[in-house]
């Protein structure tokens, strides 16, 4: 059975940092994809980044936010820095076994996490 659980959220001040944790086990972890997205209350989940074959991110967080992936821990990571209140969000990875097609997709992923929230005040 697949497991990802998401660690590192909590309160930060604007222009802060925060590390997310995704542990995943139950797969083939350096065979997946994976990706960050989030949620924020009264909005849709949105793509955040993902880890493939290349990097991809949202415009939104490029050159703030970088995504690394530790085959050797099954631990994909999300460094947040000069964090914004629109950041403010829960967070959630994914792991999809596709490389490089569409995974800024909701629908590529076969796995997800249950969320960390990541409040960042003004």
């Amino acid at each position: 059975q697949v497991h990802l659980v998401e660690s590192g959220g909590g309160l930060v001040q604007a222009g802060g940092s925060l590390r997310l944790s995704c542990a995943a086990s139950g797969l083939t972890f350096s065979s997946y994809s994976m990706g960050w997205f989030r949620q924020a209350p009264g909005k849709e989940r949105e793509f955040v980044g993902a880890s493939g074959r290349n990097t991809y991110y949202t415009n939104s967080v490029k050159g703030r936010f970088t995504i690394s992936k530790d085959n050797a821990k099954n631990t994909v990571y999300l460094q947040m820095t000069s964090l914004k209140p629109e950041d403010t969000a829960v967070y959630y990875c994914a792991a999809t076994r596709r490389t490089d097609s569409n995974l800024g997709s909701i629908r590529s992923y076969d796995y997800w996490g249950q969320g960390t929230q990541v409040t960042v005040s003004s």
